[in-house]
């Protein structure tokens, strides 16, 4: 039998490419061939499998490849490949690592240039790190020029934290640099001069970005312009935002729809939702889930909970799972109108419909339940969700207490107590609230009896 064909460096990038799973794309890489010579790894290869690992959060992996690639004499590895490792870690929150990702890329004989400061800039931006972007621009002009992406990332950042005076700041540097603007930079400066309601101004923008730059308005800035004026109730100028997308040929989708109709049913317009859904359905746009979730909220709001229900059963009927979000608008609207009992048969029902409750469903469920004062089901709830690893609201947690202490259900507390010491979860407020109240109540001379008699199944109280 003649012993199995070596697997060429063109042939290990076949097969990475092929293979789904992570962990066996890795095994892949690391022993391609049973022969001890050194494998001459391709660039590609090289690519390929940090992209998979990037993609699967194997970080620690994902290191190893790339000390790896640090050792390759016999090419260069291109900026893309760094690009997407900022890319990685942007996406799962670590700033730090994306910083270090980018300050060693000339260690592997790599030059920088604006796509890998781009990739850090929009890797911070994700993890809200507005402070650190000073110092990655100080001293870019050694290595890059900024372009176009790099201006957008810079207004994005400052329009997502409300500097709209800095967001304007940076979009006059772009003309005095000669950069040109394009459709996505006055999109961001509309959204976020929709954002802060200054509507007058981000319809005179998008007048300048046709008059003045020759840039035609996409579907976003329509969808921004529509959101802020649906916001302030002008929901005659939004129906005709959308017929003048429809003249500019440009796609209604359902986003564009779903803001039309939670705008009717906040002004009690609840009739024309069912115009604007046909038409939807004319036009080719099937609903989505962000859809149905705006007819339940309006449903809901009109505390039509019967209607509510209905979406949630045409939604399974069409084909569109309802989500986390559907359940929790319907929880929080029977718990606002005290309708527990049918609140917590919901949340319980939600895993048999194919959906795990959230932290935000426990939540809503919980302050209901402690706002119509049903402490023993809250009891229940709390302790199920720190034995799943969730938590309340601080606020939630002391004011829970605060009313067990009121009531003088000792028993209770007690139990509350524990659930929240055994989850880690306790705060120093509601700690010290218990100790104030039921010392005083019980006469105990200090914290350490009620510790005695509350907390008989631990040995420590951690307060955090």
């Amino acid at each position: 039998m003649n012993p199995p064909k070596p697997i060429s460096p063109f042939r290990l990038s076949s097969l990475l490419r092929l293979q789904n799973d992570p962990k066996l794309a890795l095994q892949l890489f690391q022993n391609p061939n049973p022969d001890p010579k050194p494998f001459r790894y391709t660039h590609l290869s090289y690519d390929l499998i940090i992209t998979k690992l990037g993609r699967s959060r194997m970080f620690h992996e994902m290191e190893q490849i790339l000390s790896q690639l640090r050792r390759e004499t016999r090419f260069s590895p291109k900026e893309i490949i760094f690009c997407n490792v900022i890319s990685f870690y942007g996406r799962a929150r670590l700033p730090d690592r994306a910083i270090q990702t980018f300050e060693s890329i000339p260690e592997f004989r790599c030059q920088r240039t604006v796509k890998s400061l781009n990739s850090l800039l929009n890797a911070l931006l994700k993890c809200k790190e507005f402070e650190k972007f000073d110092g990655i621009l100080s001293g870019i002009d050694k290595f890059a020029t900024p372009d176009v992406c790099t201006y957008n990332v810079l207004i994005n950042a400052c329009c997502s934290s409300g500097s709209l005076g800095d967001a304007w700041n940076v979009f006059d540097e772009m003309l005095r640099k000669h950069v040109c603007p394009n459709v996505v930079t006055f999109g961001t400066l509309i959204s976020g001069l929709c954002g802060d309601s200054r509507l007058d101004e981000a319809f005179r923008l998008k007048e300048d970005m046709v008059k003045v730059f020759n840039v035609k308005p996409n579907a976003f800035v329509y969808a921004s312009l529509m959101k802020g004026l649906c916001r302030v109730n002008e929901l005659s100028l939004a129906f005709e935002l959308k017929k003048e997308m429809v003249a500019n040929k440009l796609r209604l989708d359902s986003g564009i729809y779903s803001t039309l109709i939670a705008a009717l049913f906040k002004v009690g317009r609840k009739d024309e939702v069912f115009v604007v859904l046909e038409e939807m359905r004319e036009n080719g746009c099937k609903p989505d889930t962000v859809t149905y979730n705006a007819m339940i909220s309006g449903f809901c709001n009109e505390k039509d909970f019967e209607a509510a229900y209905g979406v949630l059963e045409e939604m399974v009927a069409k084909g569109c799972k309802p989500d986390v979000i559907s359940y929790n608008v319907i929880i929080s609207g029977l718990c606002k109108e005290g309708k527990w009992r049918e609140a917590n048969d919901l949340f319980e029902d939600m895993p048999r419909r194919g959906c795990t409750p959230d932290v935000g469903s426990y939540r809503i469920l919980f302050d209901g339940l402690c706002e119509g004062m049903q402490f023993n089901e809250a009891a229940f709830i709390l302790d199920e969700m720190v034995f799943k690893g969730y938590a309340p609201k601080s606020a939630s947690k002391t004011k829970f207490v605060e009313a067990l202490c009121q009531e003088g259900n000792l028993e209770l507390l007690c139990k509350v107590l524990n659930s929240l010491v055994k989850g880690n979860v306790i705060d120093g407020d509601a700690w010290s609230l218990a100790v104030s109240k039921v010392c005083k109540k019980e006469k105990l001379s200090n914290g350490s009896e009620l510790v005695d008699i509350f907390l008989k199944d631990t040995e420590t109280v951690p307060i955090r």
